[in-house]
């Protein structure tokens, strides 16, 4: 199984060494073939696609984003790796903007974000995240 949340050490490199300011998430994005739901969730016996319970997971988060004041920037599929390593493929990639990392964390960290990322766990086979300066293009 590869990466599909942070380490408590990469939670505590965000809070002190991360950017200040705005922030730019970048989501690395692996589907499963298909969602690994927990038996005890409503979807276990759906036979959703990673790709599927994904879009249940982004349909939900868009409310705790606003809450904390962030948004999604841009989002699209990987299609090919110009420069570096051709093997490390993902499905998309996601742009997310937040007024700061501690608007991320408390999103991250509150009971009604945690009620729903299991969407998420289950659709993702791997993904990365990339905590970027917000940066002039804005």
């Amino acid at each position: 199984m590869g990466n599909i949340r942070p380490r408590p050490e990469q939670i505590q490199a965000l809070v002190q060494g991360g950017p200040s300011g705005a922030i730019v998430m970048v989501n690395l994005l692996k589907y499963r073939e298909k969602a690994a739901y927990e038996a005890d969730k409503p979807e276990a016996q759906q036979g959703l696609s990673g790709r599927e319970a994904y879009e249940r997971y982004s349909a939900e988060v868009a409310k705790y984003l606003m809450e904390v004041g962030g948004r999604l920037v841009w989002r699209g599929a990987h299609k090919l790796t110009v420069i570096g390593d051709a093997n490390q493929t993902w499905d998309d990639i996601l742009l997310v903007r937040y007024p700061s990392k501690e608007a991320f964390l408390k999103m991250a960290m509150s009971p009604g974000y945690n009620t729903i990322a299991y969407h998420r766990d289950a659709a993702l086979e791997d993904s990365g995240l990339l905590c970027c300066e917000a940066g002039m293009a804005e």
